[in-house]
């Protein structure tokens, strides 16, 4: 059973998903969710927390949290235990309109489905905070979960991101997530939609995520510009090291 914070946070992820907060608007103040939740401050400012550490809103000294205006989400890759939506978090655009499509062979192998089987593509541009391209990710979901969570099809943005979204409406939890990454030559629309001139050198991550019987929810595949890609480790070592 949830704790109460974590329901009043959910609460709240509901009540933005469906509208009831577009982006850019205030939440309700604490003394109101508290008076509404008959719970302490300290219960209220978790559930907060909660919202913020998932990157759907955000908040200034003395003053309200207010939706993000601008979508948050990360790169693919990199979703370890632990680490939470606004880990890593940046800016994005999302690009045209989800589609049903026969996907790459290596991404249908990911998705564990046979070949010329479709799958759901949703494609987003990941920005840095200058407003440069920073990667472009292209996310495809098996029919069965689209089936279960049919706002992944839409238009329309979910605020809540795709991962919490698919769980709500499925009840499916993320256990196993693998990353692949390799070099390559960019493809004309990878390089048009990040502004490179032919050749390019591209890294590569295709992310899947799993739930405990082995099924592929979501895989992704990332693709960033070598002249930004980097990576940063820091770990302990020892006289064996």
């Amino acid at each position: 059973m949830p704790l109460k914070y974590e329901e009043i946070a959910e609460s709240l992820r509901r009540d933005i998903a469906a509208g009831q907060y577009p982006l850019g608007s205030a939440l309700p103040s604490g003394r109101d969710l508290c008076e509404r939740w008959s719970v302490s401050r300290a219960t209220v400012n978790k559930a907060l927390e909660l919202l913020k550490a998932d990157a759907l809103v955000t908040s200034r000294q003395g003053s309200r949290y207010v939706v993000v205006a601008l979508p948050m989400g990360r790169p693919a890759g990199s979703r370890g235990s632990g680490t939470a939506r606004a880990d890593g978090a940046l800016p994005f655009t999302r690009l045209g309109v989800p589609d049903m499509l026969v996907p790459p062979l290596d991404v249908a192998e990911a998705l564990g489905v046979e070949p010329e089987v479709t799958a759901l593509r949703r494609g987003r541009l990941m920005h840095l905070p200058d407003g440069t391209p920073q990667s472009y990710v292209v996310a495809w979901f098996p029919a069965w979960i689209v089936d279960a969570a049919p706002k992944l099809a839409g238009a329309a943005a979910i605020p809540e991101g795709t991962t919490r979204y698919v769980r709500r409406c499925t009840g499916l939890v993320s256990v196993l997530g693998r990353d692949l990454e390799h070099v390559r030559l960019a493809a004309q629309v990878e390089a048009d939609v990040l502004g490179l001139q032919l050749p390019a050198a591209v890294h590569v991550t295709l992310h899947s995520a799993r739930d405990d019987q082995g099924r592929a929810l979501v895989v992704e595949e990332g693709v960033t510009p070598d002249s930004v890609w980097q990576r940063s480790s820091e770990y302990p070592m020892g006289e064996s090291s």
